[in-house]
């Protein structure tokens, strides 16, 4: 058995903050589903990754390629860790934080294998511990002898009590000095020419790249092909249609020979997909493949960027949305780039704090103001805390109606100076901002704008 140092990696983040409700742009239909925001395990899921919810979620893959022989196959788990899910300590200048993890390989006749090693995180400051974007990665490689376990990875915070696993069942391949891995999504690293070697790499559990942004890389085995032998790759969307093509040179010798597939920024759209690689004129049968993901943000699960552009309704940078809008789809990477970083007001971080806070206060409207089958978000309450934040007075008067004769609420934020009134003139609980309230809402989002 061998294995290679846990690595701690710190990963670049893409992600999205509020305006008056935009007189342009379509409105999403009713039954937009906010609640999945930040749910992207979901998605990775949905990808056949590992993935393992609170108390410490993870995502984790496993891939395999040939070991040094016939009756041993060398498995190369990854393992993906935020920051924010760990408990960090105060550690002299820094932080830090601990955890375990275990993976057990099991078989029918009992246990295979088992690996188990602790490992710690340190960082500089207080901040780095609230990340919540890909942030840590873990990685072993274990000799498995061929056949079919029930694979098993339990990951414990060692300074408190939180723990999660996860199992499945999986098929540990025989190459035998001939075949082909499965691609192998990596975030760097050349691989290896020697079957006994470790490969040196460094592995992309989610297989996710941020759109427009990142290099997506595939590492491929191939055993009994020569040396420049070129293989057929190619990308595909969702629906199976082809998004990108080329060919892989492999390098190395006729027993162990490697290539590395690059699809490059702005080669591929924002969403799901799958990435194929095989032999010219071989035939389906051998060819290979791995799922990724093209994402606007490994910590929300919006792959649609149709979908985006109606999040981003409230988002206070119309000018910045409205560039988006008519950015014509092979400029679209660029220019969600250019919108990224022109709306980042802490361009030191890896995340756009500004996005992340506008996100999170969608999804806590969407959860607090649903009307009579409206999504929360859509609702005026909703519109008004995803750009004013949480009022400072909230008075309801729906059980008074003596004086109006109507149910309303009343929300009032002082430093704003700023009083709104919500009424529900129907009857079936649909809160509306009066027209004055509008006005003076409408009022108020022109002066934040103006002091952009």
């Amino acid at each position: 058995m061998r294995r290679a140092a846990a690595v701690a990696f710190l990963a670049g983040g893409v992600a999205c903050s509020p305006a008056a409700r935009p007189a342009g742009g379509p409105r999403p239909e009713p039954g937009t589903v906010v609640s999945t925001l930040f749910d992207a395990g979901s998605v990775y899921g949905a990808m056949g990754l590992l993935v393992a919810g609170p108390p410490l979620p993870f995502v984790a893959t496993l891939n395999y390629v040939a070991d040094a022989t016939a009756d041993s196959t060398l498995a190369v788990f990854g393992l993906s860790l935020a920051n924010h899910a760990l408990s960090f300590q105060r550690d002299g200048a820094a932080y830090t934080a601990q955890y375990h993890v275990e993976i057990a390989f099991r078989a029918d006749t009992g246990s295979v294998r088992n690996f188990a090693s602790d490992e710690a995180v340190r960082v500089r400051t207080f901040q780095e511990t609230l990340r919540a974007d890909e942030s840590v990665i873990y990685q072993q490689f274990l000799g498995v002898p061929p056949g079919v376990y029930t694979v098993t990875v339990t990951v414990r915070d060692r300074n408190s009590p939180a723990a999660t696993h996860r199992e499945r069942t999986d098929t540990v391949p025989r190459f035998a000095g001939q075949g082909m891995s499965a691609p192998l999504a990596v975030y760097r690293g050349g691989g290896r020419t020697r079957a006994s070697d470790v490969p040196k790499l460094l592995v992309n559990p989610r297989a996710t790249v941020s759109y427009g942004a990142d290099t997506l890389r595939f590492y491929v085995e191939a055993y009994g092909d020569r040396p420049g032998t070129r293989l057929l790759a190619r990308a595909t969307d969702q629906s199976g249609h082809e998004i990108w093509h080329d060919t892989v040179a492999l390098a190395g010798t006729e027993g162990l020979a490697s290539g590395v597939a690059l699809l490059r920024p702005g080669e591929l759209p924002v969403g799901a997909g799958r990435f194929e690689i095989g032999r010219i004129g071989a035939g389906g049968a051998a060819t290979r493949a791995a799922p990724f993901l093209v994402s606007f943000s490994d910590q929300f699960a919006i792959t649609n960027y149709d979908e985006m552009l109606s999040l981003l309704r409230y988002f206070e940078r119309q000018d910045w949305v409205d560039k988006l809008r008519k950015a014509p789809p092979d400029q679209r990477p660029t220019t969600w780039r250019e919108f990224y970083k022109a709306t980042d007001p802490v361009e030191l971080t890896p995340e756009n704090e500004a996005l992340d806070a506008y996100f999170r206060r969608l999804q806590m409207a969407n959860q607090r103001f649903r009307e009579a089958g409206d999504p929360g978000w859509l609702t005026d309450r909703g519109e008004v805390f995803i750009t004013l934040g949480e009022p400072d007075d909230v008075y309801d008067f729906t059980t008074d109606m003596s004086r109006a004769g109507v149910r309303g609420i009343r929300w009032t934020f002082n430093g704003l100076r700023l009083t709104l009134f919500f009424q529900d003139n129907t009857g079936f609980g649909r809160y509306r901002l009066t027209p004055l309230s509008r006005a003076e809402y409408q009022r108020v989002m022109a002066q934040k704008r103006g002091r952009q």
